[in-house]
């Protein structure tokens, strides 16, 4: 596999060759610029524009489908193309130029464009990038390869709210500046892309015909066993922002909320490598089922938690549950496909789990409403273990040859 990296992979063998390395650092600083931005959308939208709550949920539903739904489509077009590089470029300059639009938005409107110019990108980028990843490591090293990705991807998530958190106390609460200084480390990751290497690939008219014809490649049954469920439990799956109003709900004020959340991000960037590197140890399903079975255990935790302590190792183990199945998941996922067929196979994932976790959020809203919070806490818990026992009995991994 020489030839994706320019560079031996035995010299790389544990996992970490230099395009991993290099794409961890692209979304470090990509995560950087989203999470600057995360607890300041909502209060510039509401405070400053003096939208209602409505819009709020209307822009992010909106943005978050516009991802969801393009992810198969650009996942499948880098198999065709037998190209990853164009796509997760674009995608990154596409989400980095967004952002500053929303600081001359007069009203919600251009907020609502801009947001789903972001997700554009990354609905554009994450699956082509999820495969350029796979397709620079050796089978057996994927799932560590997925592990420091997600884990520098999570330090971004940590890093992003406290530069937002001093630069809001610096400047006096001002908030379009926000938006405008997000593109600076959104930028950085852009362009750190361009120095990831790629397969070049053969010009002959045969390979054209097969990279043209890889869409219509059947996918192993156990990729869409493994679709199934996951899609029972992404379906349960709400949004964190649940998380966030049980903390509230606690007792928490606004300073602690936010403190649960980068705890929990520190754990999560902390725990996937090692994680990533357990799942090739021991199998990839392994570790997702157990990681949704951490997911279960917590759930119901917060569903019955009362005190300030429940609150804080919750939020800690939580961080172990997406740890063990982020990486690991997409790891299993392409691995359960043939390489041509990854980029597509990823996209489906994330088409998937994005989907299914806007519903899973609109029901739990729904119960939270009607019966209370623990009922949408338990509804998630219970999708969890559903979605577990069917990726345990169904799910065939495959066996990895050692080099």
């Amino acid at each position: 596999m020489s030839g994706l990296t320019g560079v031996s992979d035995e010299k790389y063998g544990a996992g970490l060759s230099p395009t991993v390395i290099r794409l961890g650092w692209v979304s470090f600083f990509a995560d950087v610029s989203s999470e600057m931005l995360y607890p300041i959308v909502p209060i510039f939208l509401t405070s400053v524009l003096g939208a209602p709550v409505s819009a709020v949920g209307l822009i992010e539903g909106v943005a978050e489908a516009v991802a969801s739904l393009l992810k198969s489509y650009f996942g499948a077009l880098s198999d065709a193309l037998g190209r990853r590089k164009p796509f997760v470029f674009s995608g990154y300059v596409f989400s980095a130029v967004a952002k500053p639009l929303i600081a001359v938005a007069g009203g919600w409107p251009l907020v609502l464009v801009a947001r789903s110019l972001d997700r554009l990108g990354k609905g554009m980028r994450t699956a082509p990038r999820d495969a350029l990843l796979a397709d620079s490591v050796p089978p057996e090293s994927l799932g560590r390869a997925f592990g420091w990705h997600r884990g520098m991807d999570t330090m971004g998530a940590v890093v992003g709210p406290l530069i937002a958190l001093w630069m809001l106390s610096s400047y006096h609460g001002s908030l379009r500046w926000a938006f405008v200084a997000a593109v600076v480390p959104g930028l950085a990751g852009a362009l750190l892309v361009l120095t990831v290497a790629e397969h070049a690939p053969a010009r002959d008219g045969g390979t054209s015909v097969a990279r043209a014809s890889t869409a219509t490649i059947p996918l192993p049954t156990s990729f869409f066993m493994y679709m199934l469920g996951w899609g029972l439990f992404s379906i349960a799956n709400s949004s964190d922002m649940f998380l966030l109003l049980r903390s509230k709900e606690v007792g928490f004020s606004n300073t602690g909320t936010v403190s649960l959340y980068v705890l929990y991000n520190i754990i999560y960037a902390a725990a996937s490598p090692y994680l990533g590197s357990l799942a090739d140890r021991i199998g990839r399903k392994h570790v997702v089922v157990g990681g949704l079975g951490v997911f279960a255990a917590v759930y119901a935790g917060f569903a019955l938690a009362s005190k300030s302590w429940h609150m804080w190792t919750l939020y800690a183990v939580y961080g172990l549950y997406v740890a063990a199945t982020d990486g690991a998941g997409k790891a299993l996922a392409a691995d359960l496909v043939p390489r041509e067929s990854r980029g597509r196979a990823l996209g489906i994932l994330g088409t998937v789990t994005g989907l299914a976790s806007l519903a899973a959020s609109v029901v739990a809203g729904q119960l939270w409403s009607r019966i209370g919070s623990w009922a949408a806490f338990a509804f998630g818990a219970a999708g969890a273990l559903l979605g577990g026992i069917v990726i345990a009995a169904t799910v065939l991994e495959k066996q990895r040859a050692k080099r």
